[in-house]
């Protein structure tokens, strides 16, 4: 295999990661991703999981069918979004929020390390 298909595999696997979480902040998993809201956001918490999960969606789509001039941009923002969430996984660290599966402080302290892997994951999938 060589390494465009590997990057375009690794690509469009971001983009149904992607349009699959953001199904979840809609559906099966909207009180799991309330958990990762900080009291900060200026917004209620089902609110804010809404429109998030409606970013998630359209970025995972956005990965998958932006012409090949935008997919370095495209994936740009994606690594944006990661970072912009961040400060939710680290509150659900902090606050020893349970959610997914992360009910313990060294899970929920591993997945803080998942969100570099993410950037890095959208950036080199679409560069």
């Amino acid at each position: 295999m060589n390494s465009d298909t590997i990057k375009t595999i690794a690509k469009y696997g971001l983009g149904a990661m992607l349009i699959t979480a953001g199904i979840g902040h809609l559906t099966f998993a909207r009180k799991e991703f309330q958990a990762q809201v900080p009291e900060w956001v200026p917004l209620e918490k089902d609110d804010t999981v809404v429109y998030s999960g409606i970013v998630e969606i359209a970025m995972g789509t956005a990965i998958i069918a932006a012409p090949k001039r935008y997919e370095s941009l495209v994936g740009k923002v994606a690594a944006g979004l990661f970072a912009a969430v961040f400060p939710g996984n680290y509150t659900q660290y902090k606050e020893r929020r349970n959610a997914f599966g992360l009910n313990s402080d060294n899970k929920r302290l591993a997945r803080l390390f998942m969100q570099p892997l993410l950037l890095y994951w959208a950036i080199k999938s679409t560069d």
